[in-house]
């Protein structure tokens, strides 16, 4: 870690936080770093179907435009599986009866301080309370994991967290070794 000399919030809302740090680079030379700091960790859920399809999203992004991922959101704090939970059943009208953590990430953290917990879901059945309207999602759709990957290969799926949770859960479920 690079010391910090002098630290100051630029901008915060409920779920992230900037900040400047004026630190010392490893060279020993003086600095600034901007940080991004989530409040809470996100969640990300790769829901698999029995028919061994995983259930994705199409995210209207307004950083990015449309992007096809794995359910994902925020936390409302430590308890990332209740998070989890949440973030299924609002986008895609889906509940699980079992849930699995299978990994965790930071990222971008280059620049980001933004923890993240993955997790498998099975046991797939529908509940009331999806928001798909309000989440900006415009499809929600099982596809089999050998398409998931193709679509990963050739670039539909380009959401770097959405990848990475793939990868989780491929090598949780012995698909990868």
């Amino acid at each position: 870690m690079w010391p910090v000399t002098a630290s100051r919030t630029v901008y915060a809302n409920p779920w992230i936080e900037v900040v400047e740090d004026d630190v010392v680079r490893p060279d020993g030379s003086a600095g600034v770093y901007g940080v991004v700091r989530l409040r809470h960790p996100a969640v990300f859920v790769v829901a698999l179907t029995a028919q061994d399809e995983v259930v994705l999203v199409t995210v209207d992004r307004h950083t990015t435009g449309p992007s096809v991922e794995v359910p994902a959101g925020g936390s409302d704090g430590p308890d990332t599986l209740a998070g989890a939970q949440r973030e299924l059943a609002e986008e895609t009208g889906l509940q699980a009866e079992h849930w699995r953590e299978v990994g965790r990430m930071n990222a971008l953290n280059g620049v980001c301080v933004a923890p993240e917990v993955v997790y498998l879901a099975t046991g797939l059945s529908p509940v009331a309370g999806a928001e798909q309207e309000v989440e900006g999602i415009s499809a929600v759709r099982a596809v089999p994991w050998t398409a998931v990957l193709a679509m990963v290969a050739d670039g539909r799926i380009h959401d770097g967290e959405t990848v990475a949770a793939l990868m989780y859960a491929a090598v949780a479920l012995g698909r990868v070794s």
